[in-house]
């Protein structure tokens, strides 16, 4: 064979390798952190017992929604009865061809009225606005032109009355305690812009009249993966993040944003699949160039419960519309990468999110090829190669376990032993397996980018009580 070809692949694979090995220092690093500082905390809260306060932040609560007559009934009644004391609730129907606004409508009596908007940031337009009159807490709903996400919750910024604005899908529910969890940050500082909550599959809860959860792995075989999944993603990077201010995803499922600022910078992009994390970027950018004194925080104690894809179609479309989104924010922000200007949110977030998200489907994906092709071509050590990869397995698996128990711990749910069982095998196939199919789903994503860049893609809801 070709000594130059044989020296391309023996580079590719020490390369890999070398990939790989940081990659689970990182992941061994962060879950650690992430592990003793929910540890830490919780046993604080256990020692001081959080005395109550009678002072709270009004918050307004957007929530966009686009053919969500499935779950929007559900998702609203349970932000209405959330344990806070003073928020509003602001429904933006971004032009649905379904019944979202009816079923709102009709459940809560709302009525039509006409009121003055003043358009801080700029939005499509607006079409009726509803309000419930016998409403406990203030709901409302504005039906627009669609216009994405976005401008959804842009709308959302312009109709809202409170100084601080809370994002949360409209498949998605808050634990009744998760509001003051998230809020407390704030008041704790007044330099803080926006601060991040837990999202965790909905898959695995059942919520009684009483409020109490009842915890069990969901039987969907997809769900129970991605349960494992979401459990290592948010305690491994989020809270490592957090300890420099370098935190570049506010998950768009439930974030906390201090409104004035985000008007001040533009408000939501339009024209991207990442508006979350775009809105993110955007603040770092405003607070750093304008010399704000600003904080972006992650609060692992303000739990949202997300409806996962349950089917691999679903799944699919999702993956690849947070990679296209993340590619068009890191495409976006390209100039923050390693300027002092930017501190470490452009030096080391800005690299591993580039290294170990953007490109890891690409490196693992061609690095898995080039291992294969070097075993074929008689260049590889199998026996060293598959003791490796399933040591990397077992390591990863390891890992999930450890995040997945440590937030049963801190969420003080009880698990059957059939759930832990099934918990463990989970966390083994999708590190031996599910992980590399998502890869080549992002691997793929970026085919054809000039036709779907701004495609959403539908995701097929049902109602909470039959998630299981």
């Amino acid at each position: 064979m070709n000594p130059v070809v044989m020296q391309i692949l023996h580079i590719a694979q020490i390369f890999f390798l070398i990939y790989l090995l940081c990659y689970a220092t990182y992941l061994f690093l962060s879950v650690a952190v992430g592990a003793w500082k929910l540890y830490y905390a919780d046993k604080m809260r256990t020692i001081h017992n959080e005395l109550k306060h009678d002072y709270y932040f009004p918050v307004s609560i957007l929530v966009p929604a686009y053919n969500e007559e499935v779950t929007i009934l559900d998702s609203v009644e349970s932000l209405l009865n959330l344990d806070y004391r003073l928020y509003e609730v602001v429904v933006i129907d971004d032009g649905s061809k379904d019944d979202t606004s009816k079923v709102l409508i009709e459940h809560f009596h709302m009525q039509k009225v006409s009121r003055p908007i003043r358009l801080a940031v700029p939005c499509k337009p607006i079409q009726e606005i509803y309000e419930c009159p016998d409403s406990r807490v203030k709901l409302t709903l504005v039906k627009k032109i669609n216009g994405g996400k976005g401008d959804a919750l842009n709308v959302g910024i312009n109709v809202s009355q409170f100084p601080y604005f809370i994002c949360i899908d409209a498949d998605s529910m808050l634990q009744t305690d998760s509001l003051e969890r998230i809020v407390q940050s704030a008041m704790e500082d007044d330099d803080i812009v926006a601060v991040g909550g837990l999202i965790r599959v909905a898959q695995c809860i059942r919520v009684d009249d009483d409020g109490k959860l009842t915890y069990h792995l969901p039987w969907n075989f997809l769900a129970s993966l991605q349960v494992m999944e979401y459990d290592r993603s948010f305690l491994a990077s989020r809270i490592l993040l957090d300890g420099f201010n370098g935190n570049l995803i506010i998950s768009g499922a439930f974030g906390l944003f201090k409104k004035d600022v985000v008007i001040a910078a533009g408000g939501y992009a339009t024209n991207t699949l990442g508006e979350d994390m775009e809105l993110v970027a955007k603040l770092h950018v405003y607070c750093r160039n304008n010399m704000k004194r600003y904080s972006i925080r992650y609060e692992p104690n303000a739990v949202c419960w997300s409806q996962a894809p349950s089917s691999l179609t679903d799944l699919m479309k999702q993956r690849r519309r947070w990679h296209l989104g993340l590619f068009q924010c890191m495409t976006r922000y390209r100039f923050m990468c390693c300027r002092p200007r930017y501190g470490f949110v452009g030096s080391l977030s800005y690299l591993y999110y580039l290294l170990y998200e953007l490109l890891s489907p690409f490196i693992e994906v061609v690095g898995l090829g080039v291992t294969i092709l070097a075993g074929v071509l008689g260049q590889l050590n199998w026996a060293f190669m598959i003791r490796f990869y399933l040591l990397f397995a077992l390591y990863g698996s390891i890992l999930s376990i450890t995040a997945f128990f440590q937030r049963i711990y801190t969420q003080k749910l009880r698990i059957s032993r059939s759930d832990i069982f099934r918990a463990c095998l989970m966390c083994l196939i999708e590190n031996v397996f599910f992980r590399f199919i998502l890869d080549y789903v992002r691997f793929t994503a970026l085919i054809g980018y000039g036709k779907k860049k701004n495609t959403w893609g539908q995701i097929k809801r049902i109602k909470h009580s039959e998630t299981r």
